[in-house]
């Protein structure tokens, strides 16, 4: 007989019972989903390509085709565009999310996921904050091709940090709206378009390559609801040493609106297919 059973069935089950591993934790489930998202990162060298050469690209085709005629000289612009790049650098490599969630989807990986007695958001908040590892490495891309064209911020090092980490925060707050992307349509081609379709009008409906007083009126008003142009003129004042609490504040305000809206409605999508 076995120990359990000459301890008596009483016993035996405490034993059990005691033996039962303990629910992970919501902290422990999403730094796993996390661990798994960077893993994926690495195995892909694709998306550490795109990592490095939207950057690259964008700086120095936009910076140089806009910087004389906007500006007056190239070296001018850039001291008004890099910090903008950096933003941008963030939601257009975080546009894969789309497509990494749906496919998860598609190969019923959420299923067994859903299965587990975890904290069931962990699998998405992981994803996003493993994906991380890529927008920093984009940003500080951004930051040293910047310095390398003539970028100079007056705000120092602890001006560009301060920079990436508002990045860092509104790319993980804008990235709920590629996840209902993701959940929401049939396939990983059509989450990377639909979230494309909302990349391109968000970012150039903004202050991104022009000043916001250039531009109407209706549209001043417009740019001012938008959070990637809050974002940016934050990031543009804490590159420069210039920011003040309101612009931190109004770039902040604008993600906290974005999980609020976006976040519940991906775990309600989420939660639909169980």
């Amino acid at each position: 007989m076995s120990s359990v059973v000459e301890a008596g069935p009483g016993r035996g089950m405490s034993a059990l019972a005691a033996a039962r591993p303990t629910r992970p934790g919501a902290l422990s489930s999403t730094l796993t989903f996390a661990w798994r998202a960077v893993q994926k990162v690495r195995r892909d060298p694709t998306q550490i390509l795109e990592a490095l050469g939207v950057p690259i690209m964008f700086t120095l085709v936009f910076g140089f085709l806009f910087g004389g005629a906007l500006a007056g000289s190239t070296s001018g612009y850039m001291q008004f565009y890099i910090p903008g790049i950096v933003v941008f650098t963030g939601i257009m490599i975080s546009m894969r999310i789309g497509a990494v969630v749906n496919l998860d989807n598609s190969r019923e990986v959420t299923d067994r996921f859903r299965a587990l007695a975890i904290w069931r958001p962990a699998a998405i908040v992981g994803t996003l904050l493993g994906n991380n590892v890529l927008y920093v490495v984009g940003c500080a891309v951004a930051v040293a091709v910047g310095l390398a064209v003539g970028f100079r911020p007056d705000g120092g090092v602890l001006g560009l940090l301060a920079t990436i980490l508002i990045t860092l925060v509104f790319v993980f707050s804008f990235s709920w709206v590629y996840v209902v992307c993701g959940l929401a349509l049939k396939s990983p081609t059509a989450a990377l378009s639909a979230c494309q379709a909302i990349v391109f009008p968000v970012s150039f409906v903004s202050n991104f390559f022009v000043p916001q007083e250039t531009l109407p009126g209706w549209l001043q008003a417009v740019v001012n609801l938008n959070p990637f142009a809050l974002t940016i003129t934050a990031a543009r004042g804490l590159a420069h040493g210039t920011a003040t609490a309101g612009e931190v504040g109004a770039a902040l305000a604008g993600c906290a609106a974005l999980v609020a809206i976006f976040a519940p409605l991906s775990l309600f999508l989420y939660r639909r297919r169980a």
